[in-house]
């Protein structure tokens, strides 16, 4: 446990530090387009990622907008990831997709394309077709759209070997999700038969929820703040 806890923390430092080296950047205006920090969630990713490389699984990986810590936390190439950030034609994107639609597909991480929640549905698919393990992160204000909800569904009814985590920080933009809706994320999993958990993103508790991974469609929505 000590060696694991380690790695992640090893992750998880390699993913802050990025982070705020390209905050520095935006703020130099080095880089001017929006970017999207995943600055202080990067725990959700690194412990999963290495959770992967405990069990030796490399799922196929669906990232959310936010996505910059899950890409390097899987092994993404940080050159590429640098690279996308300044425009460059060498990026993990070709430098066309900015922050917001990063790639690597050697590591299977399948970029976002700008829809709301749509790596939802996309995801789900894509697992439905291969039955290999998937891994979906979004965030909790994309996964209230209604083509996230019927993907947990069907993934549910295909006992599907899929993995979703909710990066729960509590906001659309600026806005709390007291004010957005009345329900849980979990829950709503619950309902529709999805074992499910609302957990904190200690790396010890995040590993403990993943001990039957992949065996059926698991939810955990993940609290967290950015």
């Amino acid at each position: 446990m000590k060696n694991f806890r380690l790695e992640i923390f090893k992750k998880a430092s390699l993913c802050r530090n990025f982070e705020n080296e390209l905050y520095r950047k935006v703020q130099d205006k080095i880089i001017k387009f929006p970017v999207y920090l995943s600055a202080g969630q990067e725990f959700i990713a690194a412990t999963v990622a290495q959770k992967m490389s405990e069990i030796n699984v490399e799922p196929d990986i669906f990232i959310q907008h936010r996505g910059h810590s899950t890409y390097l936390a899987f092994g993404g190439d940080i050159d590429e990831l640098i690279d996308e950030m300044l425009g460059r034609k060498t990026g993990c994107s070709g430098g066309m997709g900015g922050s917001a639609s990063i790639q690597c597909k050697k590591k299977n991480i399948f970029g976002h394309d700008g829809l709301m929640g749509n790596q939802m549905p996309i995801g789900v698919g894509a697992c439905f077709a291969s039955k290999l393990p998937t891994i979906i992160f979004v965030g909790d204000s994309a996964a209230e759209e209604d083509y996230s909800l019927s993907s947990i569904g069907w993934a549910s009814t295909k006992k599907l070997p899929i993995l979703f985590i909710v990066e729960d920080n509590n906001l659309s933009i600026l806005t709390e999700k007291k004010i957005r809706r009345n329900w849980e994320m979990h829950d709503v999993a619950n309902g529709m038969r999805v074992e499910s958990y609302d957990i904190s993103d200690n790396p010890v508790e995040i590993n403990k929820h993943l001990k039957n991974v992949f065996t059926k469609p698991l939810l955990l929505n993940i609290n967290t703040i950015r």
